[in-house]
């Protein structure tokens, strides 16, 4: 669990490596923000209330942004938005009040080729991520430790459940990172922290190389974002980059030995341990199942021979929207639970938060239920891995599927969940990546799809105000067709595999969508209609 050196170390000037917590001299200092976001307005905010001089660069120049930068302009920070940006956006770095930068932060989903980045790259500038940014803005004293959280699939879960088990102790924490609310805001809050709940996203470890969590997970390997990275091992190694430094625990995935190789090879604090978490009975030094409870053997002093009780699977249906704990859920507790152990949690305090959390909308969520047919909406499983995570919970299954692929393969999906399969009807622009698959892996598997014009691309029906009409069409054709294959005892699940951005808005537009078709349904049956 070491290297010679840190791994993920990127440029530094003497004036950026001199910026280590609250209290450095931040006045003066030159920063174009790429982004003009949640996180990127934190970040110019951030800045300008410690005196830097801040210039904010967005391609876009909706209303959103023109009404933050009205905001930012009273705290004298400029932005450059839209066609007036591109200037801005290529070529040599912006100057910042006539000089050159001295950093950039960059929001999570600006690529490293992106113009500006690449400038700064030239130009020997520093490029931190908004993460970053918020390490170092931390007093040098009395900051909270983070309990950071990655992975393909399951972050926003197991983050949200960590944050209920730390408040179940008694701690004043949040969820943050990743998950909507920038961890800018909770570094800078008046009120301290006792610890913080962290989700980290690919995007956000790329731009991060001082980030020195208490403990880490990385709960699952997959392949993802290879478009922004380039290629699965710039991925993989952009992950790994949350084990750098730990102080106590590093969690990973029994099943999953891609995540456990991340941690042989991070460089940690001395005494930080590696615990697996596994769905199986646990070995010394993991946390897992035994029949139908949650065990601790990590953090017990009597682990060799004894396990510590954390709760049940019975504890965790609320986390499964009702329709009993699915084995990611299982595995996304124990993750949270193994973090917040290693942070002196009770295991009192884990159960109740267990019981207590639900989980948010869109995932695993059961909608509805009528004539044995139970409804089912995960649009947040966007990619395979996560739709194989939930085909896992269900048999037999009627599988609404489809979407907008990113170069995903559907292969290994399809025959791993073939046997499960009562029927598939396919949505999305895109459909041949997943209709080959399912012929060449499922050939005896009944394949509906809802054809033209439902299937009409969101880009192209935007400027008419069609594309949320046509989205809950499609919807409501799919869930008609899901409901005539479906038998007595079926589960209906969306779980499309595939982004939401041909058809709708988004996942949740989604999943809006799939909920009120399948609510109109049952309430049309229940009325004596179809």
């Amino acid at each position: 669990m070491s290297s010679p050196e840190r791994a993920g170390a990127q440029l530094e000037t003497p004036r950026t490596a001199a910026l280590v917590d609250a209290g450095s001299e931040w006045a003066g200092l030159r920063v174009v923000v790429a982004g003009l976001g949640t996180s990127g307005f934190a970040a110019a905010d951030a800045l300008a209330q410690r005196g830097a001089r801040v210039l904010v660069v967005d391609a876009r120049d909706g209303d959103d942004e023109r009404e933050k930068a009205r905001v930012l302009d009273v705290m004298d920070v400029r932005a450059a938005l839209g066609a007036d940006a591109a200037a801005a956006l290529g070529g040599d770095l912006p100057q910042v009040d006539g000089a050159a930068a001295d950093l950039v932060v960059t929001s999570p989903g600006w690529r490293p080729t992106a113009p500006l980045l690449a400038a700064a790259a030239a130009a020997g500038v520093p490029v931190w991520g908004d993460v970053e940014l918020a390490w170092r803005l931390q007093p040098a004293t009395g900051r909270a430790p983070w309990l950071a959280i990655t992975g393909t699939n399951g972050k926003t879960t197991t983050t949200r459940m960590l944050a209920a088990m730390l408040s179940a102790a008694g701690l004043r924490t949040a969820a943050v990172g990743n998950v909507g609310v920038p961890v800018l805001h909770a570094v800078v809050d008046p009120v301290p922290y006792d610890v913080l709940a962290v989700e980290l996203s690919s995007y956000q470890l790329h731009w991060s190389s001082s980030i020195a969590a208490q403990s880490a997970a990385v709960l699952n390997l997959a392949p993802d974002h290879l478009d922004w990275h380039g290629g699965m091992d710039a991925y993989a190694g952009a992950k790994g980059r949350i084990y750098e430094g730990v102080e106590r625990a590093c969690v990973y995935s029994v099943a999953d030995p891609a995540t456990e190789a991340l941690v042989r090879e991070a460089d940690v604090v001395q005494g930080a341990r590696a615990i697996g978490v596994t769905l199986g009975v646990p070995a010394i030094g993991m946390l897992g199942v035994v029949e139908d409870v949650l065990a601790d053997r990590a953090f017990v002093e009597g682990r060799a021979d004894s396990a510590a009780e954390l709760g049940t699977l019975e504890d965790l249906l609320g986390a499964s929207g009702g329709t009993g704990p699915a084995p990611h859920v299982v595995e996304d507790a124990l993750a949270a639970a193994a973090l917040a152990r290693s942070h002196g949690v009770e295991p009192a305090a884990v159960r109740a938060a267990l019981r207590g959390y639900r989980p948010d909308a869109h995932r695993i969520a059961l909608v509805g239920e009528a004539g044995g047919v139970r409804w089912v909406d995960d649009s947040k499983a966007t990619n395979p891995h996560a739709a194989s995570a939930s085909l896992t919970a269900y048999d037999p299954v009627v599988w609404v599927a489809g979407g907008l692929p990113k170069g995903a393969v559907f292969d290994e999906l399809v025959a791993r969940h073939a046997a499960r399969l009562r029927a598939v009807v396919l949505v999305g622009v895109d459909r041949e990546p997943l209709r080959g698959a399912l012929r060449r892996h499922a050939p005896e598997v009944p394949v509906v799809e809802v054809e033209e014009p439902e299937t009409a691309a969101v880009a192209d029906l935007a400027a008419a105000g069609g594309a949320p009409l046509t989205g809950r069409a499609v919807m409501e054709r799919a869930v008609a067709l899901a409901g005539e294959l479906a038998r007595p005892g079926d589960v209906v699940l969306l779980a499309p595999a595939s982004a939401s951005m041909d058809q709708f808005t988004d996942y949740g537009a989604r999943g809006d969508a799939f909920a009120a078709a399948v609510r109109g349904r049952i309430a049309g049956a229940a009325g004596g209609g179809r």
